[in-house]
């Protein structure tokens, strides 16, 4: 009895044994059925209806990187909600903007949170930025299983790379497939009308204020022509989540800065309903 007592409270011994310093090995090796990937599906007909976000944006300026997203979810032709959270910091300098389906997307965004913790208290040092990029392939690898099902993740990533003094972002396929992109990026239902925004408004010596400001122009182009992105709503007080991230780290702006942002861009649409344009030379 005594000796059941001292056993209360103690770790087994997988936790105390040295190992990798990846979270998501640790995992597979001791509780497999617990990483997405393993779990299966019952058998269904047709396509399987759940949550889906929808449109992020990236874009790099001198200081660092912004990262945005909108804040509605959808299914099928519905909304299923309206102030979803998409971006969320991966650790202190970088963030991850989800797109695809919510539910494992949000998931995913976890087990990276851990898996970048592991490592930094295993090895007593953080992972690259480019590293961190390759440990998030191969967790939307591992879910090629659902994608094929219809329950695919596209999330953008975006950091500051410390050992570059720069702000980079990476993009994905639903294989893990990793591309690095210049200047910009966009993921989501409504990419292709944000990337258009951003091409035309995009400088290579933007401020952070104009960069953050570019961000909701492209979020509101993508809003004006996609039904499953949201735009600015004011009238519930619902504005994009714009992070920013540099050689301070990571912040979020806060619900009054992003109000002000989205009001100045809401007003001039007013006098100019469809956005910005570049300079005819």
């Amino acid at each position: 009895m005594e000796a059941n007592t001292r056993s209360i409270g103690r770790l087994p011994a997988a936790f105390l044994t040295p190992g990798s310093s990846s979270f998501m090995d640790f995992l597979g090796e001791h509780q497999p059925e617990m990483l997405p990937g393993n779990r299966q599906l019952p058998p269904v007909q047709g396509v399987i209806e759940a949550p889906h976000g929808t449109t992020i944006v990236a874009v790099t300026f001198p200081g660092g990187v912004v990262l945005a997203g909108d804040r509605r979810a959808t299914m099928g032709n519905m909304i299923a909600q309206r102030d979803i959270e998409k971006v969320f910091p991966a650790d202190e300098y970088s963030a991850v903007g989800i797109a695809g389906t919510a539910g494992l997307a949000v998931e995913m965004v976890k087990l990276f949170q851990l898996e970048l913790e592991h490592f930094e208290k295993v090895e007593g040092a953080q992972l690259s930025l480019e590293g961190k990029a390759n440990r998030l392939s191969t967790m939307i690898r591992s879910n090629l299983g659902m994608a094929m099902q219809g329950l695919a993740v596209v999330p953008l990533f975006a950091g500051y790379d410390v050992d570059r003094g720069r702000g980079r972002i990476f993009s994905y396929d639903v294989t893990g497939g990793r591309s690095e992109e210049r200047n910009y990026a966009t993921t989501g239902s409504g990419s292709v009308f944000a990337r258009g925004a951003m091409k035309k408004l995009f400088r290579d010596d933007l401020t952070e204020e104009q960069a953050t400001t570019l961000v909701v122009q492209a979020l509101y182009d993508a809003a004006d022509d996609d039904s499953a992105t949201g735009g600015p709503d004011v009238a519930r007080r619902i504005y994009p989540i714009i992070t920013v991230i540099t050689e301070d780290g990571f912040r979020r702006l806060g619900e009054d800065e992003a109000a002000e942002l989205a009001g100045s861009v809401l007003q001039a649409r007013l006098e100019q309903p469809d956005g910005p344009r570049a300079a005819l030379l």
